[in-house]
Order: structure tokens, then sequence, then C-alpha cells
């Protein structure tokens, strides 16, 4: 019985706050409120405060009611969804203002990640992607010349890349991403708004067709504060190696 209360409180309180009744930042009816409320002793009152925590839709501090937090949005990285696409599956508008679309020498850095000789052409886009007019993410791409090439004749601020490249025959079909938090640089604390060298989550992903062809490499920056990760894997490759090693290790 206790644990359907405790899913009970947990549900009433999210549909408030996801239909905005409980707007970010305003504090729940304390633990002893919640309790008269449902009947109930405080231990489930606990058990749903905790499960709304950990979905990141809370947040407690010692002393105080807790708190509804900026509602972020989540991203799943085990899987490749347009950001086009998954900007409107959480209801949100998406949008870009891109900023470069080159065609370059690729250094060593990218000929690695490409799988190509230093010094071939790539084709390089910078593009600022938003979430309801706000700007969430700086995405820099880099791809072969013999794919990039088609995005010169496309305005940039109105398709999804990805979509568009498989409209010309150019489709993933097996993606490596990387995750780690770096520093804004010039470029990201211009045109993300954020001070120089504030936190920033970074998304490096490697892109093939299903020729085993790598076409895109890509390092996408996102503020923090609207979105963030989640993963659902085994944590282990199809080699039988662990996904997540500490930082250095081969």
């Amino acid at each position: 019985m206790a644990d359907t209360v405790y899913k009970l409180i947990a549900d009433d309180l999210r549909a408030q706050i996801v239909g905005g009744r409980l707007a970010p930042g305003d504090d729940v009816p304390t633990e002893a409120e919640l309790a008269e409320r449902w009947n109930t002793s405080r231990g489930p009152v606990r058990n749903a405060l905790a499960a709304l925590r950990n979905e990141g839709l809370l947040e407690t501090t010692r002393g105080r009611p807790a708190r509804v937090t900026a509602r972020k949005a989540h991203q799943a990285v085990d899987v490749s969804i347009p950001f086009t696409r998954w900007a409107r599956e959480i209801g949100a508008a998406p949008g870009a203002r891109t900023q470069e679309v080159s065609l370059r020498r690729a250094d060593a850095e990218k000929a690695e990640l490409l799988g190509i000789d230093e010094g071939d052409l790539v084709v390089d886009v910078l593009r600022l992607r938003l979430l309801d007019g706000r700007a969430t993410m700086l995405e820099r791409l880099t791809y072969i010349e013999p794919v990039g090439r088609v995005l010169f004749g496309v305005d940039l601020d109105t398709v999804s890349i990805t979509e568009y490249l498989e409209e010309h025959g150019t489709a993933s079909a097996d993606v490596d991403h990387e995750i780690d938090a770096i520093g804004a640089d010039d470029t990201d604390s211009l045109l993300l708004g954020v001070p120089l060298g504030a936190p920033v989550l970074r998304l490096r992903r490697v892109t093939r067709d299903a020729g085993g062809r790598t076409f895109e490499a890509s390092d996408d920056r996102y503020l923090s504060d609207i979105v963030r990760f989640t993963v659902s894997a085994s944590g282990r490759s199809r080699q039988g190696d662990a996904y997540v090693r500490p930082l250095g290790s081969a």
C-alpha cells in the first residue's frame, strides 16, 4: 500500500509541474502537508519526492521545502536522433542560425576522425541551434567533401542536415558518441551567450554509412542548464570491453 501511495503522490506532483501549476522556483507542499493531504506517513512522501528529484523535476535542501527545478530537455545519446526531430518530439520549436559553411583542407585531427588524408577537402559547418527561440547548442560539423558539397545548395537554417543528407543518398548506419564537459571558448561564449570558460556539455560524434565509410565528425556544445544527456545501455561493447573508462586509460 505504501508503494502505491508514493507513486500516487509522485504522479500528482509531476502532473502539476508538467501542467504549469507548479512553476520552476515554486516550493512544493511540505512533507507534513503532503502526508496530511494523502493521509499517510512521511515515508511515502519522501519516496515520492526522491523519485521526482531523480527525474530532475525537484531540488531539495535541508531545512526547507522541495523546490521545482528549471525543466531540462533530455536527449538520449545511445541512439542517433536529428536535433530537429528530437526538438519536435519534446514539444519544442527547433531553430537554426548558420554561421558558416566552408570548403577547407582537413587538418591532422579531422583527417584521422574521418579516415582521410591530411589536406583532403572537407566541408565545415558552424550552426547555432535553438529550442523555442533560445540558444541551446552550437554544432561544429565536418563532412568528407563528396557528402558535404550538397550542403552548399540549401538554406541550412530551414532543414535538418541529417534528413537532407538522407534524401541525397547518405544515411547514418553506425554512430560513435563521446561526452564530456569543457570550458566555453570564444566562439561558444559569443554565440551561446555564456562567459568565456563557463562549463558546457560537449557531445562528439563520428558517423558512418551502411558501407562503413566515415562521412561526418561533429563537435556539439550544449548549454547544461537546458539539456541533459541520458544513456540506456549495458555499458559493454560488442567486443565485451567496457564503454566507460577512466580518463587516460587505453
